[in-house]
């Protein structure tokens, strides 16, 4: 459907991208299951040469995503950690990237094992307060790297604020806007230039694809990103596509019930005697919850609990004790997860780094699904017990 610009966001989710087949008239988009494509002669074909570069299924998908975030461009990866690699490469040797001292541990673990022995540099700073990056913006200085909200730890991080300190010092901002969805939140609006996506998990939504996502807005940035894209080659398959492309057209009812019962499950964590801290950005003492509430729509389903006077042990007897939770890695999904980032999300990062902003070993993330509420409270209670 074509002007989907000015359509609400679940009729977007639904149809941006998307038109009917040509050759059988085919509602839903093809799996162009090809790795090449026909040409009249040399260099003459229909817009696709080698599946690496461009795929009719893959392509559909990049322009409802593209749609959803407000964005002209759209790239989507093999993974979300192929769509970080794809963005760092933008930079070379000698280079400075600033970024939070909350970070999801894959990308922790690519910034400082990967990308710093070639030369880059890397501050993981308090973002709390953005004026905090005037600190270390010098002329090396070439991109800001923001979640928001963090993984594990909810922080949120003003987007405007860092939009407008980048553009002063003609620095990019990217976004990894995976925990709050396009539905919740849209970082190109706010200033950002680039923001990434775990597809895997809400845009994916069944926790049955791995894939990652970059959309922007700026061609010139676009092109860069596509030549890393199609020459790198972590590029998803149509197979994935066509489940993503599915699973994002009901993005907007499954975001409205992860926050429900998140709000729900959050209030009810909140006044556990079991349960030292909550981590949920609904709350009006969350720190920088005012910010939270005017860059959000609602709050999301992501709530990670600290447990009072637990050890290790009595922090894994809980987490294997769920009956409808499921114990895993991932997040945003239908189903709900529960997971123990010191261990498994966030292993990577140095026990000491951890600690410093919370990610305490009777941590638990939880991932609140769809499923009926009164089921996932009494899971709660009885796995606390």
């Amino acid at each position: 459907m074509k002007g989907t610009e000015k359509l609400g966001f679940g009729t977007r989710a639904i149809h941006a991208g998307q038109e009917p087949d040509p050759s059988t008239g085919a509602v839903m988009t093809p799996i162009y299951q090809t790795s090449t494509f026909w040409q009249a002669s040399p260099g003459k074909h229909q817009g696709y040469a080698y599946a690496r570069g461009k795929n009719p299924t893959r392509n559909a998908l990049e322009k409802c995503l593209a749609a959803l975030e407000n964005a002209n461009y759209g790239l989507c990866f093999s993974s979300g950690m192929g769509a970080v690699d794809a963005v760092v490469k933008l930079l070379k040797p000698g280079d400075e990237i600033i970024t939070g001292n909350d970070l999801y541990g894959g990308t922790y673990r690519m910034f400082t094992k990967v990308f710093a022995k070639y030369g880059i540099t890397f501050h993981f700073i308090d973002l709390a307060n953005a004026n905090n990056i005037t600190n270390y913006i010098n002329s090396n200085t070439k991109l800001i790297w923001v979640e928001t909200p963090t993984n594990p730890t909810m922080q949120i991080v003003d987007i405007a604020a860092c939009a407008k300190i980048a553009k002063d010092n003609n620095i990019l901002l990217a976004v990894d806007n995976t925990f709050a969805s396009p539905y919740l939140q849209n970082p190109l609006d706010l200033g950002a230039d680039i923001v990434m996506h775990s597809v895997t998990k809400y845009l994916g939504g069944h926790s049955d694809v791995v894939m990652g996502a970059l959309l922007v807005n700026d061609i010139t940035i676009y092109d860069q990103l596509a030549f890393i894209h199609n020459s790198c080659g972590a590029t998803p398959g149509p197979q994935d596509s066509f489940l993503v492309l599915r699973g994002v057209k009901t993005l907007h009812l499954r975001m409205k019930a992860h926050c429900e019962n998140g709000k729900a499950i959050a209030h009810f964590l909140n006044n556990h005697p079991k349960i030292e801290k909550v981590y949920w950005p609904g709350f009006e003492n969350h720190p920088n919850h005012a910010i939270a509430k005017k860059q959000m729509r609602d709050f999301g389903g992501m709530i990670s609990i600290v447990l009072k006077g637990a050890g290790l042990d009595e922090t894994f007897r809980i987490a294997s004790s769920f009956k409808v939770f499921t114990l895993a890695e991932s997040l945003g999904g239908v189903e709900s997860l529960i997971n123990h980032p010191a261990t498994m999300t966030h292993a990577s990062i140095p026990k000491d780094e951890r600690e410093k902003v919370g990610v305490v070993d009777n941590l638990l993330r939880l991932s609140v699904g769809v499923e009926d509420l009164d089921d996932l409270l009494a899971d709660l209670e009885q796995a606390l017990k």
